[in-house]
């Protein structure tokens, strides 16, 4: 049990235990991979942008939807971290942990607390996923247990 490194989780890839797709070598991290917007959604302006870029108001709920689909074997689960350049802008992030058997694009809920509008365009990495082995396989895996986003592609609330 413990975190993947580079090596580790190209390996798992490899072997089928993790998939990202696109896969893109310059965003993996030492200890996972950078998560990029495909997709935003800013509530209470009704916006949802999949193309170009967006300015989220100062204190302003809002959602991205991640480009990669991932895909987790039944003995891998994930962290998700906002990356610290957005944290050090004022954006907090609210996110879930990624269940063994998971498959899908990620919905991540995140504020702008910031006194300043936040411009975010499409394809900035946004969050990192930092992938760990389970001292044993799951019992039932995700689709098995609730499965309520399983396959999702964009922004489910």
């Amino acid at each position: 049990m413990g975190i993947l490194s580079d090596r580790e989780i190209k390996a798992f890839m490899h072997s089928g235990q993790i998939s990202i797709e696109p896969f893109i070598e310059e965003r993996l991290t030492p200890n996972g991979y950078d998560l990029s917007v495909a997709e935003l959604l800013i509530p209470a302006q009704g916006l949802r942008l999949i193309s170009d870029k967006a300015r989220v108001p100062p204190l302003t709920w809002f959602l991205v939807g991640t480009l990669e689909k991932i895909r987790l074997g039944a003995k891998v689960s994930a962290q998700l971290w906002i990356k610290s350049s957005w944290a050090r802008r004022g954006v907090l992030g609210s996110f879930g942990k990624v269940d063994a058997g998971f498959q899908g694009t990620l919905t991540l809920s995140a504020f702008n607390a910031s006194q300043n509008p936040l411009e975010i365009a499409i394809g900035d990495p946004f969050a990192q996923i930092v992938f760990e082995t389970l001292i044993s396989e799951a019992e039932l895996t995700y689709e098995k247990r609730s499965g309520r986003y399983q396959g999702q592609i964009g922004i489910k609330i």
